[in-house]
């Protein structure tokens, strides 16, 4: 018989000739059809998508940019990248409230009251940002751990393939049976999309809908085009549905492709709310079109496409544009006002036609930083040949509120477990591509409650987020952190501080409210909630007592 390996060769080689003589003539059968198919394509009518209404725009599949401050061709050639430079100081928005809101009292959640303290930093100082690509279904992962005690539950779940979200392909949409294009009955935004011919008039900040029926009443909605629009700051945009008697805007700039026209400002410039209310809304209203979209941005901040054109240009292939200094009246088959959003840093699937996750979310980052794929162990697991190799940490140190006093001591405590710690500053000169490879470099990701967690979207699949909550906000923690980490595919440890590892006990006592009863406090409102226990408080981290709770983040990695 011989050896195995003479007949592998043997086959190797009868399989190589009959390749050859089997393959070239099928080859030149596949070549004279894909002639044929060639030579015949275009002499029969392509149906009502391939009508010459909207001229396609000639655009090349490379980075977006921002366009302001000049025409556009009626030919929608190339414009010329702005020269924005990222925004300094500290709120983006405060200078542009709408009259008819500044005098309106509103109440802010916690994530909003939170906002208003962390967004007195400058957005371009701050590398506390970053997203990731799409792949699974939420995993269950939570390791909660108070006065330390901790329990465990690991993701079950298999990812998506890397190469896309598995999600369902975007459908052309059809034009409504009436003229209501506008929903405004969530409580977290409004939206309205208009199927058919709608015209944008970006000076005047309207939508135009030209209606298919011959009967149509003409309606008029005036939106905040974010996903919050109890802020009465937020940009509106007004869309209109013309009646057959009212005349419609001639179009000076025509497209084939959708639009999407959000505004920015809000809470921005805080990282949280960045991702929370404007990236992952904004995933899940242009994900589905295959970056076969132009973005029309009201209330544009330079800083934040600057900051965030990696995430940008993963969604569009086409120039983005600044709403409120184009001049032109340019008409799209398809246009949607606002973004959706499911929560807070939330992606709920039975509420997306596309059944996207926070999972889809978090992989769609990654590759747009061209971070390793969904397959790719984390960094401890993918060496483990390497004998000496220990798991690493990122600890982030806030600048200055919920700030670790013994910092140096909880490095210590961190390497005696066993890590090795990666010690950031929040004010780090950093850019999001470097900051998301560090990142990504970790196996964990620890740091006080606060917008520096976010980063935890450029962890690989099977990281973990260690949270530290100072005193007196338990109540927030899993919202903001916890579920986004679970339905990322993510461990999470929870760890909430005594009032001896808080500074407050030093300033109140143990005989005052904010010590002896936080809820009471809670109950006064959330301006209160952060006044004390957001911006008066740091942490002196009791390594003995947080022991047990990261040993089972330990296990975790392991």
């Amino acid at each position: 018989m011989g050896s195995p390996k003479a007949a592998r060769s043997k086959a190797s080689q009868l399989g190589g000739i009959w390749r050859r003589r089997v393959g070239a003539p099928f080859a030149a059968l596949l070549v004279a059809a894909v002639l044929v198919l060639v030579l015949f394509t275009g002499r029969f009518p392509q149906g009502p998508d391939a009508s010459s209404r909207f001229t396609p725009v000639h655009v090349d599949d490379s980075t977006p940019r921002t366009v302001r401050d000049r025409p556009v061709s009626s030919t929608d050639q190339d414009l010329e990248t702005s020269d924005s430079s990222k925004q300094e100081g500290g709120t983006s928005d405060s200078s542009k409230q709408e009259e008819e809101g500044s005098d309106q009292k509103i109440e802010l959640d916690e994530s909003s009251m939170e906002a208003m303290e962390e967004q007195k930093q400058p957005p371009g100082d701050t590398p506390e940002t970053k997203p990731a690509s799409q792949g699974t279904t939420p995993a269950n992962s939570d390791l909660d751990g108070e006065g330390g005690m901790a329990t465990t539950t690991a993701p079950d779940q298999e990812e998506r393939n890397a190469g896309g979200s598995g999600s369902a392909p975007y459908t052309k949409c059809t034009p409504p049976p009436n003229s209501t294009v506008c929903d405004l009955s969530n409580s977290r935004f409004d939206i309205c999309e208009l199927c058919g011919d709608a015209r944008t008039i970006g000076q005047s900040s309207t939508v135009m809908y030209v209606p298919h029926t011959e009967t149509s009443d003409g309606e008029e909605w005036s939106i905040r085009a974010q996903s919050r629009k109890n802020l009465p700051w937020v940009k509106k945009v007004t869309i209109k549905s013309l009646n057959t008697s009212q005349p419609a805007p001639k179009c000076t700039s025509k497209h084939a492709m959708p639009a999407i026209v959000f505004a920015l400002g809000g809470l921005t410039a805080n990282v949280w709310h960045d991702f929370s209310d404007v990236l992952v809304p904004l995933f899940l209203t242009a994900r589905q079109f295959d970056r076969d979209v132009q973005l029309l941005v009201t209330n544009n901040q330079p800083w934040f496409s600057k900051k965030y054109m990696t995430i940008l240009s993963k969604l569009t292939r086409h120039d983005i544009i600044d709403f409120d200094s184009d001049d032109q009246v340019r008409c799209y088959p398809h246009v949607i006002v606002g973004l959706r959003s499911h929560g807070d840093l939330g992606i709920y699937p039975n509420l997306s036609p596309q059944n996207y996750t926070m999972m889809d979310f978090r992989l769609f980052v990654r590759e747009a930083y061209g971070l390793p794929a969904a397959k790719v162990a984390i960094p401890y697991k993918a060496d483990r040949d390497d004998p000496d190799k220990k798991p690493r940490i990122m600890l982030i140190d806030r600048g200055k509120t919920r700030r670790f006093i013994n910092a140096p001591y909880i490095v210590q405590g961190l390497e005696w477990f066993g890590f090795e710690v990666v010690k950031v500053d929040p004010k780090m000169d950093s850019s999001l591509d470097e900051f998301a490879r560090l990142v990504d470099s970790c196996d964990a990701i620890m740091g006080a409650h606060g917008a520096g967690l976010t980063n935890m979207v450029f962890l690989r699949s099977g990281g973990v987020v260690v949270h530290i909550v100072p005193y007196g906000i338990e109540f927030m923690a899993d919202g903001f952190y916890g579920k986004p980490a679970r339905d990322m595919g993510l461990g999470h440890v929870r760890y909430s501080i005594s009032p001896e590892e808080s500074t407050l006990l030093e300033k109140y006592g143990w005989n005052h409210t904010v010590i002896k009863d936080p809820k009471a406090i809670r109950s006064s409102g959330w301006d209160k909630v952060g006044e004390v226990y957001m911006s008066k408080q740091d942490i002196v981290l009791n390594m003995t007592r947080f022991g047990p709770v990261l040993l089972k983040a330990i296990d975790f990695i392991m």
